[in-house]
């Protein structure tokens, strides 16, 4: 197994997305992710900025290998990086968007994708996507848990101030207080 890639806006980063980044490391049998932290998001607008969102994403994967993804598409980073046989997760709501990405029969070209799926998620959505690519066998499938945790939820709490237990590790929480992120 080469790579294991695993990129997003981070806005900012959850129990879910952590939850993904384990299961990814689990059923790859990978010790460490590479954690991509989109600058400019072409599919989002962001709140915080990215320095803010990196070291974010940095107390949310302390293990991992934490960078910061200056292309705003995911083929331009992997025209750009010369990744050892990545492998690019994703989530299934991501996956069954794919066909919309940037020439996505090129990213499968130069990745294949490990797409994170979670009981109850609509198997025939997937399929669908699936069945209208070249190269099916370029996409991975792996469970895991479902979590509720989202990062719009963890912005609307701070904004009320509520905790933020229970949707973001206990490291984000504390950066985000001390930063004064997300407040009105």
């Amino acid at each position: 197994m080469g790579v294991v890639l695993y990129g997003g806006a981070f806005d900012p980063p959850h129990l879910g997305h952590v939850a993904v980044a384990d299961a990814a490391r689990e059923h790859f049998g990978v010790e460490r992710l590479v954690v991509l932290v989109s600058e400019r998001p072409a599919h989002r607008a962001v709140l915080a900025s990215a320095a803010d969102r990196l070291a974010l994403a940095r107390a949310a994967f302390p293990a991992d290998d934490v960078r910061l993804d200056p292309y705003p598409r995911t083929l331009e980073l992997l025209r750009a990086e010369r990744f050892d046989d990545p492998v690019f997760v994703v989530g299934a709501d991501q996956f069954r968007a794919f066909l919309a990405w940037s020439e996505p029969e090129q990213v499968l070209e130069l990745t294949r994708l490990a797409v994170a799926t979670r009981p109850g998620f609509p198997r025939s959505d997937l399929d669908a996507v699936l069945a209208q690519i070249d190269r099916p066998e370029r996409v991975l499938f792996f469970e895991l848990e479902p979590n509720r945790a989202a990062s719009t939820d963890a912005r609307a709490r701070v904004v009320v101030g509520e905790p933020l237990d229970g949707l973001v590790p206990p490291a984000v929480a504390d950066l985000i207080a001390e930063r004064g992120l997300y407040r009105p």
